[in-house]
């Protein structure tokens, strides 16, 4: 758990906006304050330019490594994983912790591949942040109830997607399951592939919500949030994965 706190931590001291706060902060703290000024201007513009649709799209884009599955001839597999996504935790119009938007949109194309294949689910993720109910029953649950979608394994201790690999690995191999569909955004499977795969499971990329950068439209050129948060979101994926690099270098 306290690893889990640390890397928040470090992601919010190291990625915008407060990346972009402190430089000029302290600049004038230094009682610079000609530096201060121009720290400031970089940083707004750095902070618009984050903020351009073609951006944001172009940043999640690459972290994509895998193409949609074509459903009309899917290739085999044993099984289908979805990650955890998040959870909105003791939302007031569901009277207790509920799936988030980012786990909703994986268990809509999980249900939809699993009506094209039928080949059993494993959902998973922890209870990251607090709350009372892990990701892993909230998924569960809503598969059952929502999308009618039986559920084969439930894992509800991982906190990390290295924690999702490695507790669902254990689950896999005890049913004999060499090979699966892991679904999850299309941005977070390049950081999520390889720890499946280190687990000694073959992967087949199963990605939904694919990023476009397309700049055919004038207002793709116009700051907004929507699309600073795809460009925060993947500099945290890339940041995720220069992490779990340098940890695995030296546990080698």
């Amino acid at each position: 758990m306290f690893g889990f706190y640390a890397a928040k931590v470090a992601s919010v001291l190291i990625l915008p906006p407060l990346i972009l706060v402190w430089p000029p902060l302290l600049a004038w703290a230094l009682r610079k304050p000609r530096l201060a000024i121009r720290l400031a201007v970089l940083s707004l513009g750095i902070f618009t330019l984050i903020s351009l649709p073609v951006v944001g799209g172009w940043s999640l884009q690459s972290l994509e490594i895998a193409p949609a599955l074509d459903l009309s001839k899917p290739p085999k597999a044993d099984a289908i994983v979805i990650l955890g996504g998040g959870r909105r935790i003791s939302s007031p119009e569901y009277g207790d912790d509920t799936v988030n938007a980012f786990t909703l949109e994986r268990l809509r194309y999980a249900a939809l591949l699993y009506r094209t294949t039928g080949k059993p689910i494993l959902v998973t993720g922890g209870a990251p942040g607090g709350g009372c109910t892990p990701e892993g029953e909230l998924m569960s649950k809503a598969l059952n109830q929502d999308f009618m979608i039986p559920v084969q394994w439930a894992e509800n201790q991982a906190l990390t997607t290295w924690d999702n690999a490695r507790y669902s690995a254990a689950i896999l191999k005890k049913a004999d399951i060499k090979r699966i569909y892991l679904v999850s955004h299309a941005w977070h499977l390049r950081r999520a592939v390889p720890l499946f795969e280190k687990e000694g499971l073959e992967v087949i990329p199963a990605g939904t919500a694919f990023s476009s950068s397309d700049s055919n439209d004038m207002f793709d050129w116009v700051p907004s949030y929507r699309a600073y948060m795809e460009t925060w979101l993947a500099l945290h994926e890339w940041l995720g994965i220069l992490w779990y690099k340098t940890r695995a270098s030296f546990l080698e």
